[in-house]
């Protein structure tokens, strides 16, 4: 059994990677008893982690939101993957290098000097493609106020920005705001789209979230309609008529990953990653295999669900096979 202050870190990381966790499983990944990770838990709300029991047949605890930040833990793997996340940020299109370069400032401060001196000694550098433009930034606060008028259902209106001066010109009133029903925010080639119904032209359009400029307040609540197709990956990549997406591998498959989509989108140009709250996204992409379309996703250091077909999940069991094996160093 690992020692207690260890226990308690490995507890809270397991705590903040997912939503809910049911007791036993708990128990089963730190390989204590029920009654073990019940006093952890109390020792963790001792430190001021907001820590709720939830109910049901399995019974489990959830990593609430207090209205104070606790104290923070890091392993070394975390720390690494925070350093890369953050010095990578330019590459999200959402526009938060400057304070991703505060943030990563800030908790160098308070880290131990063993982890302050990996974090330092780790520079990565984000390097666009030779030959493609960077794409223009999206503005942070106008892909959370988008993104919490997807989740709630409700009208958005918004000023569109043109795209040329020509356009500009043509009108210079400026077109009126548009009022759509916002469906799906996602990620393509690097940059940020709405997908929504325009309720002005009685079609589905996407939008490019870094010529949004949203009004408030929103609008009235709606019933979510059905996308052409129901896939929202097709169905943008369908609109771009690209011909290095994900629709034109041969192998191509879908997850659920427990990670922001800003994330994951910094890390797959070719593919589409769809936002499905603050720590979760859609993931589909494309791979020559299915073994290395496992193998790309499998990199991500996050909880995946598979969603389909079965020959990913096939895939998948494949690569635990072998990665068991070279752990032990016994012959498949």
């Amino acid at each position: 059994m690992p020692k207690t202050s260890a226990r308690l870190l490995a507890l809270l990381s397991l705590l903040q990677r997912r939503r809910d966790w049911p007791g036993q499983e708990l128990a089963e990944r730190l390989e204590v008893s029920p009654r073990t990770v019940r006093r952890d838990v109390d020792r963790l709300r001792e430190l001021g982690y907001p820590i709720v029991t939830t109910k049901g047949p399995d019974g489990g605890y959830r990593l609430g939101a207090g209205t104070e930040l606790p104290p923070l833990l890091f392993d070394d793997d975390q720390a690494v993957a925070l350093a890369v996340a953050l010095q990578t940020a330019a590459a999200t299109g959402a526009g938060i290098e400057e304070a991703a370069a505060r943030a990563l400032s800030t908790v160098r401060q308070v880290m131990p000097a063993r982890l302050r001196h990996r974090v330092d000694s780790l520079q990565v550098t984000a390097v666009e493609r030779p030959g493609i433009r960077p794409n223009p930034q999206a503005d942070p606060q106008v892909l959370v106020a988008v993104s919490a008028a997807v989740r709630a259902r409700e009208v958005l209106r918004f000023d569109y920005a043109p795209v040329s001066p020509a356009e500009a010109d043509a009108d210079p009133a400026g077109p009126p705001p548009r009022r759509v029903q916002p469906h799906h925010l996602v990620t393509w080639g690097g940059r940020w789209y709405l997908v929504a119904w325009d309720l002005d032209r009685d079609d589905w359009r996407t939008f490019r979230v870094d010529r949004i400029t949203p009004r408030t307040p929103t609008g009235p609540r709606f019933t979510p309609r059905e996308l052409p197709g129901g896939d929202v990956a097709a169905f943008v990549a369908a609109r771009f008529h690209r011909f290095d997406g994900p629709g034109e591998w041969p192998c191509r498959g879908e997850v659920i990953l427990d990670l922001p989509a800003r994330v994951v989108s910094a890390y797959t140009r070719d593919a589409v990653v769809e936002e499905l709250g603050p720590d979760r996204c859609r993931l589909v992409m494309g791979a020559w295999s299915w073994p290395a379309l496992a193998a790309t996703i499998g990199r991500f250091d996050a909880d995946i669900q598979v969603v389909g077909p079965t020959a990913l999940k096939d895939a998948f069991a494949d690569l635990a096979r072998r990665f068991a094996d070279a752990a032990t160093g016994e012959p498949g």
